[in-house]
């Protein structure tokens, strides 16, 4: 055999070869290259699609948090208008309390100013009978001089 006909077999048996591996080699390759393409591009698309949620949920736990904040505050200036009225509707009962002990102890200190006048009126009109009777050197008899004591009372 010479170099012409060696390089003709070869020639058909790499041509065999080819069409072999073209016919039941390289489509299961293909195949898998395919699949293995289509997984890569599937966990992509899942990876964009979790970092989107992600970023749903980022949001709508910093909304959550924000209304939580809100509602917080809300409440703590809602118990602060409360605490405040309480002490203010305190103050005022303890100035309507002072206010009445005051008027009390006022009106408890006419009452004893008019007794104490009464007293003295009629520790005044005794006197004055006293000084009379000196002065007259008689005894003056008070059941009948009463009109006149008293008269003599309600001018002091």
């Amino acid at each position: 055999m010479s170099i012409t006909g060696t390089l003709i077999v070869q020639m058909i048996v790499f041509a065999i070869l080819v069409w072999f591996t073209m016919k039941f080699v390289w489509p299961p390759i293909a195949v898998a290259l395919d699949e293995r393409a289509k997984k890569i591009a599937d966990g992509l698309s899942a990876a964009d699609k979790a970092k989107a949620d992600l970023a749903t949920a980022n949001k709508k736990v910093e909304a959550q948090l924000a209304a939580a904040r809100d509602d917080a505050a809300k409440r703590l200036a809602d118990a602060e208008r409360l605490a405040q009225s309480m002490i203010e509707e305190a103050k005022a009962r303890a100035s309507e309390e002072g206010a009445k002990i005051v008027a009390a102890a006022r009106a408890e200190a006419q009452q004893e100013s008019v007794k104490a006048r009464e007293v003295l009126r009629d520790q005044v009109a005794a006197l004055a009978v006293k000084g009379a009777e000196q002065i007259l050197r008689r005894e003056v008899n008070a059941g009948v001089h009463a009109e006149l004591l008293n008269r003599l009372k309600t001018e002091l």
